[in-house]
């Protein structure tokens, strides 16, 4: 029996068989490490042959026995399928993972490194983007503050200037500022480069932006030609309905034929050229109604923005309209149609998306001295005393550019040169557009504004026409030179009406400008005087005094009304109060004017087109003018001009036409 107080020199057994497995097996790696250690001093031994040694044999037995144990092998085997970057990552920590991971770079990318002309290095751009640090050691430890660039001017001890101290101080010294003058070479150069790179992104922003618009142009013509066709289809639909109403009214006033019978039956005669209800029947030709064709207003259902993209002041499109001078036009919307008139005595109707002329209105007998288009309708006044209006949604064009009737060869309304000579259009392209004439006034027609079924007209017959539209016959004359006189008679007594002291021009017009709305009507005449009329009363119920001139070219809108004339002034109007609250004077004779919402547009006797824009109060030149000065060019006198949106068209005295965004 073993003595209690004698210490047992080997472990207790294991008290379970996975505990004694585990034993077992450790022993077993660490008899097989033994051994292995064994060999391999013997095999690096100064020996001259060690397979002949007996330890070497000994050892080599022993590694045999030990490998063909089964829980040695099984651990050995666990060991093998490790990978090899299982085992160093066991070894390595996260951070040294990940620096391990980011310095190795691919040949591939290696490959495609960009290459550049700049002269520093990547460690020399990040350390001069950098603020400078010093380590300061305070209580053991380490800090990092920011070095100062400002420098000491007062010394704490005096050192000699020729003293070894002091000469390395200096050198010190130049070193730190040779240091700072090439990080700021650095910082510059890389600021240079941060330049071009912004100029080069802008370049590649402006490429995109000019893919962009021209897309945005695209989509706007097929939206035009969609529209197109829209129209076509509802007047076929209109003209239809109409027909159908036609036959069904035609249907219930004829009598059927048990009517038939017992008229015979009451008449008794039978004997004639036909019966009496057949001719009773036929309509006479007196009692009918000429029928007359009430206009249609077609409102676009889309309106292009493309305009808005561009820079103001750019030229979007110059074209040879006219022969002769420009007398009147108009436009309906952005890229829509324009209406051109001059002394040329010539109508033409333009298609501004595409620049080609698609029509040309015959009828007037003298040239046209105003207009106006609104929506699909046109109203035309012309020297002949006579106002015609014209549907331009009856023409028959093809927007594509293909000839109408499908017959010729050649496209002859369609050109790209502005300089070459207006191509004649399509003759019949136009002969569905007159609807009516008016005929009452005895001399010219200078101006003309309609709204709705409201026309007005102003001619040299002194006399002012309310038109309407439905019945297309006149409803009301009004005489501007009995309403003068009234205003002198006034004026008399009361200190609130003013008499036109002034000479008038014998060559401008007696009525100058038009713009009724509902019953308001404002009009300029060639005493200088702006007349505010109620139509419901035919009376006028203000009178503004400011023009020196006679009045060409008026417009108002729900607060301001705006007033040009020939003595080189427009004044703004309030209408709430009727005082002038702004005014401004050129160097020549204003002959068109006519603003929107932003901006007031004149033609002022000069090759460009004055423009005051309204929110920021500057005042600027837009027109062939500037751009055509840089090539040695001097364009004609622009004699009027339209402004919607932004989107302005004005015509020359040369008979030019150019569009502009503004």
């Amino acid at each position: 029996m073993a003595d209690p107080g004698h210490r047992n020199a080997f472990p207790d057994p294991p008290s379970s068989p996975e505990d004694e497995s585990s034993v077992i097996s450790t022993r077993g790696l660490e008899a097989f490490g033994r051994k292995v250690t064994t060999t391999a001093s013997h095999l690096m031994a100064p020996l001259g042959d060690p397979t002949g040694h007996p330890h070497y044999q000994t050892a080599m037995s022993e590694v045999s026995k030990q490998l063909r144990r089964p829980a040695l092998q099984r651990s050995v085997f666990s060991m093998a399928r490790t990978t090899p970057t299982d085992l160093v990552r066991s070894k390595l920590s996260s951070k040294e993972i990940q620096s391990r991971a980011l310095s190795y770079v691919p040949d591939e990318m290696l490959k495609n490194i960009p290459e550049d002309d700049n002269a520093y290095s990547l460690f020399q751009g990040f350390q001069a983007s950098f603020p400078e640090f010093v380590d300061d050691t305070k209580d053991g430890k380490k800090h990092r503050r920011r070095v100062s660039r400002g420098r000491k001017l007062l010394e704490e001890t005096h050192t000699a200037p020729d003293s070894p101290h002091a000469v390395h101080k200096l050198r010190k010294e130049k070193a730190a500022m040779m240091h700072q003058l090439e990080m700021m070479s650095i910082r510059k150069n890389m600021a240079s480069s941060e330049i071009r790179e912004i100029d080069n992104k802008l370049a590649n922003l402006a490429g995109m932006r000019r893919i962009i618009l021209e897309r945005l142009g695209g989509l706007e013509q097929e939206e035009a030609l969609l529209e197109h066709e829209i129209i076509e289809v509802e007047s076929r639909l209109e003209d239809a309905q109409e027909l159908a109403d036609e036959v069904e009214s035609i249907a219930l006033q004829t009598p059927t034929k048990s009517d038939d019978d017992d008229v015979e039956s009451e008449g008794g005669d039978t004997a004639g050229f036909m019966s009496q209800s057949i001719y009773e029947k036929l309509p006479s030709v007196s009692g009918t109604p000429s029928r007359t064709k009430k206009p249609r207003n077609v409102r676009r259902k889309s309106m292009p923005i493309r305009h808005e993209h561009f820079e103001p002041g750019s030229m979007i499109r110059s074209m040879r309209a006219h022969q002769d001078s420009i007398t009147a036009l108009d436009f309906d919307a952005p890229f829509g149609l324009m209406v051109s008139a001059a002394m040329d005595d010539s109508v033409r109707v333009w298609d501004l998306n595409a620049g080609r002329c698609i029509g040309m209105l015959e009828g007037h007998t003298a040239s046209v001295r105003t207009l106006q288009v609104e929506d699909n309708i046109l109203a035309t006044g012309s020297m002949d005393a006579t106002i015609r209006l014209w549907d331009l949604s009856k023409a028959h064009y093809d927007p594509q550019g293909s000839q109408f009737g499908k017959d010729d060869e050649d496209d002859g309304i369609a050109f790209e040169n502005p300089e070459d000579q207006p191509v004649d259009p399509p003759a019949g392209s136009m002969a569905d557009c007159p609807l009516f004439t008016l005929n009452s006034h005895l001399a010219e027609i200078t101006a003309l504004h309609f709204r709705g079924n409201v026309l007005v007209s102003g001619s040299a017959d002194k006399t002012i026409r309310q038109w309407d539209l439905e019945r297309g016959r006149c409803v009301q004359t009004l005489d501007v030179m009995w309403a003068a006189a009234q205003s002198s008679a006034l004026s008399a007594g009361d200190s609130t009406w003013r008499p036109t002291s002034h000479p008038t021009d014998p060559s401008a017009d007696f009525v100058g400008a038009l713009q009724v709305f509902e019953s308001a009507l404002a009009c300029g005449t060639a005493d200088g005087m702006v007349r505010l009329w109620d139509l419901r009363s035919g009376q006028v119920h203000r009178s503004l005094v400011g023009h020196t001139g006679p009045v060409t070219c008026l417009q108002f809108d729900d607060v301001h009304l705006v007033t040009a004339s020939l003595d080189r002034s427009y004044r703004i109007w309030d209408l709430r109060n009727g005082t002038l609250s702004d005014a401004w004077a050129y160097t020549n004779p204003i002959t068109s004017m006519m603003f929107d919402t932003r901006r007031i547009v004149c033609a002022a006797g000069e090759d460009v087109v004055k423009v005051y824009d309204k929110l920021d109060g500057r005042h600027w030149d837009c027109g062939a003018g500037i751009t055509e000065a840089e090539e040695g060019k001097t364009p004609a006198v622009v004699e009027r001009v339209r402004i919607r949106d932004g989107y302005m068209v004005e015509g020359r005295r040369d008979g030019m036409v150019g569009v502009w965004t503004c």
